[in-house]
């Protein structure tokens, strides 16, 4: 099908299509979306579809069952990706690559409260904590878990402990004090500025900054050490050697490496597989690789631009240097290498 072999009413939105950038949307005769697609220029890109010599015999079925299209203009290329994302979600069209949906992957979550505690959940319920993920890796979540269980002697029960509760007596011991696995706080044996010096540390690890965890046992090493406590000294060393284990286990090979993220893809025939990690202070805190069914033999930059931003979206992933194998659509303020 052609410009001139199509229905008069196409021909006419085609025809007067602007030439800037926006979001375009085709519809078969019964009114099911068929395909979203965002363009630099939108009249170039739709025009692209009706040409003799169509690329495959994929888009020409589509163009085939085309009966209406609708567009949207937008700002900038940019902002037509993040509609597209958004619409292909919603309407998951027969012709578009779909993403999978990270929303039932597991966060771990630091309670707002004045003993917070720390555990991982899969539903984000707002105003509970502050959340970290989500992980794609179930066993890479709980390592992380582990590594915080040995590091900090934070509260596993799900007391509502406050000051004035505790002040009150309302509460008592229970097995994980003797197990020295919590210093009970909920009969103030540990106060609340101390228990939030713990929180702080786990925070920076679940962020992924290990540095500040490390020199914080170093010190308390060193200080044990001086004055010749030398069985606490062994408690820190042995926190100190838990963190380099677990650091050795994700540090990027480069320790000049900062900040950054790196979304690379390979393609086949019918499919296109795309790998993403995100680093913080030069360690690996997210990585995820997945699969998607090409269906109109869609450039690599198309399929690799729509894939990174709906995976850093979902990690919140926001380091504004991105490393990629291709050219892809970032925000004015981030860099593609």
């Amino acid at each position: 099908m052609t410009i001139e072999t199509i229905d008069k009413s196409l021909a006419e939105i085609i025809k007067n299509l602007p030439q800037v950038p926006g979001v375009y949307r085709y519809y078969d005769s019964e009114g099911m979306i068929l395909y979203v697609g965002k363009a630099k220029n939108l009249k170039n890109r739709v025009n692209s579809y009706f040409q003799k010599d169509l690329p495959n015999l994929k888009t020409y079925r589509l163009v085939k069952q085309i009966a209406r299209i609708e567009y949207t203009v937008v700002d900038t290329e940019f902002d037509a990706l993040l509609l597209e994302c958004n619409l292909i979600k919603e309407f998951q069209p027969k012709y578009n690559i779909l993403l999978k949906d990270g929303k039932t992957y597991p966060y771990i979550c630091v309670t707002n409260e004045p003993f917070p505690r720390v555990f991982s959940i899969r539903k984000v319920e707002k105003g509970l904590g502050r959340y970290f993920g989500p992980f794609s890796s179930l066993k890479a979540m709980y390592n992380v878990l582990e590594l915080v269980k040995k590091l900090y002697t934070v509260r596993s029960c799900n007391l509502a402990l406050t000051p004035e509760s505790i002040a009150k007596d309302k509460h008592r011991i229970c097995l994980e004090y003797h197990l020295k696995n919590c210093k009970a706080p909920c009969v103030a044996f540990q106060t609340i500025a101390a228990y939030q010096a713990d929180i702080e540390q786990v925070t920076n690890i679940l962020k992924g900054n290990l540095t500040v965890a490390s020199n914080y046992f170093k010190d308390k090493m060193t200080a044990a050490a001086a004055i010749l406590d030398f069985e606490e000294a062994q408690v820190y060393k042995d926190k100190l050697e838990s963190l380099e284990k677990y650091q050795s286990k994700s540090l990027v090979s480069s320790p000049t490496i900062s900040n950054i993220d790196i979304c690379t893809i390979i393609a086949e025939d019918e499919n296109a597989y795309i790998n993403f990690l995100h680093i913080e202070h030069g360690s690996i805190v997210q990585a995820q690789t997945i699969c998607v069914k090409k269906k109109l033999d869609e450039p690599n930059e198309d399929i690799l631009s729509l894939a990174a931003y709906d995976l850093r979206n979902t990690h919140h992933a926001k380091n504004k240097v991105v490393f990629s194998n291709v050219p892809i659509l970032l925000k004015p303020e981030e860099e593609n290498l």
